[in-house]
């Protein structure tokens, strides 16, 4: 859901943000959130053994990791109500579409290991949300412009048919905004591990916009990534991928090097609709959680199925944290692959409910 540095506006107890915090923030934030002390990860990519939360694993063990970053993609950009958005594509153009949304402070990287694993049935896009990535900034970020975003970018991949929108946790809750405004141009949308509460704490900007508003600059790029930590943090993430994940999240800087989020994207205090938004989705709509999860417990899982109408699948992948993609990436994706199976046999039931804009 996010990325270096960086910090989700999702939240639940005791958690109150997600993504990635740079190291010496999380001293701050622990005493707020009651947080774990950080875990020790050996970050390198080529086949050396790394270390996480008592794993040990290797890129020899894992030979899909390599196949994934060995399939091909292509970088595109386009602009959206004046800010140029980034985004990667994987595919021919000639199947059905899903578009990708990372989380908080993350990127469209944070797919690239996933996306690839997908590109047999489907075109895959992922987006860098503006004040994210490679994208460029705004002064503001309301969830429902990063929508149209999503939006934008999925007109302009034409595909053959209306796609289906993926996000995680941050991101997550952009898809429904989109599912709700844009729900006719989708054919679905997947929520992964993206809490829509009561009433929801991404109302409050608060201590946490604070503690991401002066990002560092780190002399070079080794001590850059030694500062990536997912947030919140968890056990037996693949340091492989983190360690490719925290090297696409900084740039270069007069001085050093720094993260890519602009820490404007929480300075966001307007009021929270999620829980309408969700509940007036048009196009159909499932949702997956992290059964260990911090960010969606199982009592917030309920409560958005009951938004739903009992109307929707909420599945919970096994021994799964927030972060999916580094933690439980296979059973993620055969947990979407069943998903989007389903939906290409069966029959939608009808949505209805309106969003007041």
């Amino acid at each position: 859901m996010a990325s270096p540095g960086q910090a989700a506006t999702e939240a639940t107890e005791p958690c109150k943000f997600t993504g990635i915090a740079p190291v010496e923030l999380l001293s701050h934030a622990r005493g707020l959130y009651q947080l774990k002390p950080p875990l020790r990860i050996s970050m390198r990519w080529g086949g050396t053994r790394g270390s996480m939360g008592g794993m040990s694993s290797s890129p020899s063990n894992h030979p899909w990791m390599a196949q994934a970053l060995a399939v091909p993609y292509v970088e595109r950009r386009l602009v959206v109500a004046g800010c140029p958005i980034h985004y990667l594509r994987w595919g021919d153009g000639k199947k059905p579409g899903l578009v990708l949304v990372h989380g908080g402070a993350a990127h469209a990287h944070w797919w690239r290991f996933l996306g690839p694993l997908l590109v047999r049935q489907y075109d895959v896009v992922a987006i860098d949300l503006s004040g994210h990535g490679d994208s460029g900034s705004r002064g503001s970020y309301p969830r429902e412009l990063w929508a149209e975003e999503v939006i934008a970018v999925t007109a302009e991949a034409n595909f053959p048919v209306k796609p289906v929108l993926i996000g995680h946790s941050m991101g997550g809750l952009v898809v429904i905004i989109a599912a709700a405004l844009h729900g006719e141009k989708l054919s679905g949308a997947i929520i992964v591990d993206s809490p829509v509460n009561r009433p929801s704490p991404e109302s409050e900007e608060g201590e946490i916009g604070r503690i991401f508003r002066n990002t560092k600059v780190y002399p070079d790029l080794a001590t850059a990534v030694g500062r990536f930590r997912l947030f919140p943090e968890q056990p037996n993430s693949e340091p492989e991928m983190l360690d490719y994940v925290a090297r696409q999240s900084v740039r270069e800087v007069e001085g050093g090097w720094t993260w890519k989020f602009d820490p404007r994207i929480f300075w966001n205090t307007s009021e929270d609709r999620m829980d309408a938004y969700l509940s007036n989705v048009h196009c159909r709509v499932a949702l997956l959680r992290g059964e260990l999860s911090v960010v969606v417990p199982f009592e917030t899982g309920e409560y958005m199925y009951e938004l739903l109408h009992r109307a929707a699948p909420l599945v919970e992948i096994p021994q799964g944290h927030h972060h999916l993609m580094f933690d439980q990436p296979l059973a993620l994706i055969a947990a979407i692959r069943a998903l989007l199976a389903d939906w290409t046999h069966s029959i939608p039931r009808p949505v209805s409910g309106t969003i007041v804009r």
